[in-house]
């Protein structure tokens, strides 16, 4: 609420020093753009519950999923960006429903003060002290500490990625992320996985389209489709390989390039209007304009082979 703070966040050098080399280390994953806004008098969509034992507001993790679909409405990345989008929102509480926590399920606070949706992105609440004096002008000026604001964003980004924190024996040792919050370990992990995430796909796509051809009899592929397949099909026995022996890079590389050409393949567009329209539409279609034609027809040959055995049943008149 402008009316009551004032807002102040350092952000562009908070991506600049935070998030630039994470996303720099997974630039070999995928391709990124950050950008930022913000919103004013943004609503959580749920009202929550205050607690006179500890004179705050509460935020129960049932009521978590009616939070996020108020405040997507009014984002303009979603809208502006044809790729998929990974949200990181930073709440700032009105005064009335200040200080603001957030309760896990066991009726807990979260010591983060944050949560995340998969495939979403995630959102934390800052809140904002009071002032010492009731008489403080408004609107009151914050300060938003971004060490502790990407802290938690950038452990959000690592779960959307799949890469948690598991507890492990005392004897591992284990490489520490260090400035990139990503270990090289970790990173080998995410291209090994989405390598065979890409082959399965490659594999359900060319198997979905072979399928769908042997069920049309009447089909032409051209040579255009089919170099699409041998190059997806060639592309996944070099992925296999080089995953064999352990170069990820050109291994992950070598699936994309598959997974590009059997979608090529499967969405061209001299088969789409073949492979939605089967043997069964037509009869559907064809039948109802030719049934009418074809009944005075079929009567009319009947009525000449009758005719016909008639004559060769009457006998011969001999003068």
């Amino acid at each position: 609420d402008p009316k009551s703070h004032a807002v102040d966040w350092d952000i562009e050098g908070a991506v600049n020093r935070y998030v630039k080399p994470v996303v720099d280390k997974l630039s070999l994953v995928a391709n990124f753009s950050v950008d930022s806004q913000i919103l004013y008098y943004a609503v959580l969509g749920v009202t929550p519950r205050y607690d006179k034992e500890s004179s705050s507001f509460l935020l129960s993790a049932h009521s978590l999923p009616h939070v996020i679909n108020p405040v997507e409405a009014r984002l303009g990345s979603s809208a502006a960006s044809l790729y998929p989008v990974l949200n990181f929102l930073l709440y700032v509480p009105e005064r009335s429903h200040c200080p603001l926590y957030i309760q896990d399920k066991d009726g807990a606070p979260v010591s983060t003060n944050a949560f995340h949706s998969p495939r979403w992105g995630g959102i934390m609440v800052y809140n904002v002290e009071a002032p010492a004096s009731t008489q403080a002008s408004l609107p009151l000026h914050v300060d938003v500490d971004m060490a502790r604001v990407m802290e938690v964003f950038l452990a959000q980004l690592r779960l959307l990625f799949g890469l948690s924190r598991e507890e492990l024996p005392p004897e591992f040792l284990l490489e520490s992320p260090g400035n990139e919050g990503l270990a090289d370990w970790e990173l080998d992990h995410l291209l090994w996985a989405h390598t065979v995430e890409n082959i399965a796909t490659v594999s359900t796509t060319l198997t979905s389209l072979a399928q769908l051809l042997d069920k049309i009899g009447n089909i032409v592929i051209k040579d255009d489709v089919a170099s699409e397949v041998y190059r997806a099909v060639a592309s996944v026995q070099s992925a296999v390989a080089k995953l064999a022996t352990g170069h990820l890079h050109s291994a992950f590389q070598a699936s994309k390039e598959a997974v590009t050409s059997s979608e090529r393949a499967f969405f061209d567009p001299s088969l789409l209007h073949l492979l939605y329209f089967p043997d069964d539409q037509k009869f559907a279609i064809y039948i109802p304009l030719f049934l009418p034609m074809a009944v005075p027809i079929l009567l009319s040959l009947a009525k000449i082979v009758r005719e016909t055995r008639q004559r060769k049943k009457e006998p011969t008149k001999m003068d």
